[in-house]
């Protein structure tokens, strides 16, 4: 079930906030299920807009390019998971439980509820595997890292290695083990799918149980 959650992102991001229109609503859902269709460098505003039965200049009116709306939609994903692993560890005091779950909630975020009615969040996980590092992996990240267009990914990693350090206090590198749990989960889920010789997972049907059992063997033996 559908339910009106708005996710607060940096204003930079966006020209018009998407979330406010119905407009913008469908050109988040159009432009996930489009970049999912044909990859984001064959991704087009123009063709963004024939999807729509719009036009090219209604898109540039909320974002001023493509690479802005990959972001944009990278950044809402994290957001949401973030939301996911606050709503899923409530009232766990057990940090080892927590980040179990945490762990669940990352690779398994596309299966939660509740959902956003203009947001699939199969396909837009799905996205993320294949495209999200594109929103960052490039030359001006160091200027748009100072824009803040970042800080959602760095707060949930700040968040997760909260857990990590309660864990094992001394443990070194507690924001490096969380951004690879993240890293890993999407690599080796594209792995398994695309170049199974570079995993030792197994990914059918989107189940994603071995990518789970994984990262937790990683995560719970440096930590022990």
């Amino acid at each position: 079930m559908a339910v009106g959650i708005q996710i607060s992102l940096n204003e930079k991001l966006y020209l018009k906030d998407p979330q406010e229109t119905t407009l913008g609503k469908n050109i988040i859902k159009d432009s996930i299920l489009l970049i999912e269709e044909i990859g984001f460098e064959a991704f087009t505003f123009k063709k963004l807009a024939l999807k729509m039965s719009s036009t090219e200049a209604s898109v540039y009116r909320y974002f001023e390019n493509k690479h802005m709306l990959l972001l944009y939609l990278v950044c809402w994903y994290w957001e949401w998971v973030s939301f996911l692993i606050d709503m899923n560890t409530r009232n766990i005091m057990d940090p080892k439980e927590r980040l179990k779950i945490i762990i669940h909630t990352l690779i398994f975020a596309s299966k939660e509820n509740p959902s956003i009615e203009y947001v699939n969040e199969s396909v837009l996980h799905r996205l993320i595997i294949s495209e999200g590092s594109k929103a960052y992996h490039i030359k001006s990240v160091d200027q748009e890292n100072k824009e803040g267009f970042f800080k959602d990914y760095k707060a949930l990693t700040a968040k997760v290695a909260g857990v990590i350090s309660e864990i094992n206090p001394d443990f070194p590198y507690p924001r490096a083990l969380a951004s690879n749990l993240f890293e890993m989960a999407n690599n080796h889920i594209y792995f398994a799918q695309h170049l199974p010789r570079l995993t030792d997972v197994t990914v059918e049907n989107e189940d994603f149980a071995e990518v789970e059992d994984m990262l937790e063997h990683f995560a719970f033996k440096i930590l022990n």
